[in-house]
């Protein structure tokens, strides 16, 4: 297995499962529920999203039955991979009343080995961005950190797109760079059901063992980086980057704000489906008895009045506040604050907005109506 591109056989992805829940993973993949793609745990592959595809416009998902047997031909659904390594809610600590001392219980609970599949290249990038978050800066955060340890990863190259994809505009995709132990390249035609795999890691190697494969040939590449230029050329959606950080400084009051204010509900959509956005909040609770206490941590968004409360009241009172405090920072104050975008192109905010607010959309207007 010295060369890094093989060849296996489209039911042999069966067996990389079983190799990785032999080592004790838990494979968490794409499958259906309630009519749309979420992550969960799987383990055969006869419970992917088989034959289906999925077709996504601002406001509007559904998921339809497709003429191929392909496994991975949607995009993305409402689900990303940050509610496993970045938890919805999540117990901090727990203190009891003993006798006339209080006991203090910490959450230091082993987490599950986690293999995802079936990770997108705008995925990857999304959990890069939260790795700088949480792991790389003068406070680590121990629950991410305890999760993301020992996590293995199956990328998949994407065959097509959708018209909320702009990941070319934010360079992180369709096709996968780094971040992974194995990536896929899913081909089928009238002749054969395959994919190309590349090994990126030792790990990755390890998990190949035992399962049938061939070395790829110049031909098969070919075709596995045709299929990732074709979904590429069909990107239509552009979010325009040069010089935006500066373009959303200098456009505080630009009346655009007002317009897509009008519209916004402030129901959070955008930041819950979002792979990138962190926002928290912390509760206390306590038993009827009082005799145990609990903080929770769960997520937040800068789109709820409470989310920016101090003394005194919110400091964003209004829908265009908050709607301009989470754009300016995710395309913008990223940029100084982590280094990177916010956005990683995948379209969820799009896609899941009720009324298909638009990002690329609303940079596009700020530039039409710069100063």
């Amino acid at each position: 297995m010295e060369n890094n591109s093989l060849i296996i056989l489209a039911e042999s992805l069966q067996l990389i499962f079983d190799n990785l829940n032999s080592f004790g993973y838990q494979t968490i993949a794409p499958t259906i529920s309630e009519n749309t793609i979420v992550y969960d745990q799987i383990t055969k592959i006869s419970d992917l999203p088989i034959g289906y595809i999925d077709e996504q416009t601002g406001g509007h998902y559904r998921l339809k039955k497709h003429s191929k047997p392909t496994f991975f031909s949607y995009t993305v659904g409402a689900n990303s991979w940050k509610k496993y390594l970045h938890p919805p809610k999540v117990r901090l600590w727990q203190i009891k009343r003993k006798a006339k001392a209080m006991e203090f219980v910490s959450e230091e609970t082993q987490p599950p080995k986690l293999a995802f599949i079936g990770v997108r290249g705008c995925e990857l990038a999304a959990i890069s961005i939260q790795d700088r978050v949480f792991l790389k800066d003068k406070f680590v955060d121990p629950i991410y950190s305890t999760r993301r340890k020992d996590i293995f990863i199956v990328a998949i190259n994407c065959a097509r797109a959708v018209k909320t994809c702009f990941c070319t505009s934010m360079q992180t995709g369709p096709k996968v760079e780094e971040g992974f132990d194995l990536s896929l390249t899913e081909i089928l035609d009238d002749k054969k059901h395959i994919f190309l795999v590349k090994v990126a890691t030792e790990k990755g190697r390890e998990i190949l063992k035992n399962i049938p494969y061939k070395v790829a040939t110049k031909e098969d590449e070919n075709i596995a980086e045709n299929i990732i230029k074709t979904t590429a050329q069909s990107i239509e959606k552009k979010l325009d980057t040069e010089n935006i950080k500066e373009l959303l400084y200098q456009n505080y009051e630009n009346p655009s704000w007002d317009e897509v204010a009008n519209r916004c509900l402030s129901c959070a959509n955008c930041t819950m489906v979002c792979p990138t956005c962190f926002c928290t909040t912390v509760q206390d609770t306590t038993d009827l008895t009082g005799e145990i206490a609990e903080r929770w941590r769960s997520w937040d968004s800068c789109f709820t009045s409470d989310f920016s409360y101090i003394h005194g009241g919110s400091v964003r009172v209004s829908t265009k506040s908050r709607y301009r405090q989470w754009l300016v920072h995710k395309l913008g104050a990223w940029l100084d604050q982590f280094g990177t975008s916010g956005c990683v192109g995948c379209g969820r905010c799009i896609t899941w907005c009720p009324v298909g607010i638009d990002i690329t959309e609303q940079v596009k207007t700020l530039r039409e109506n710069n100063g």
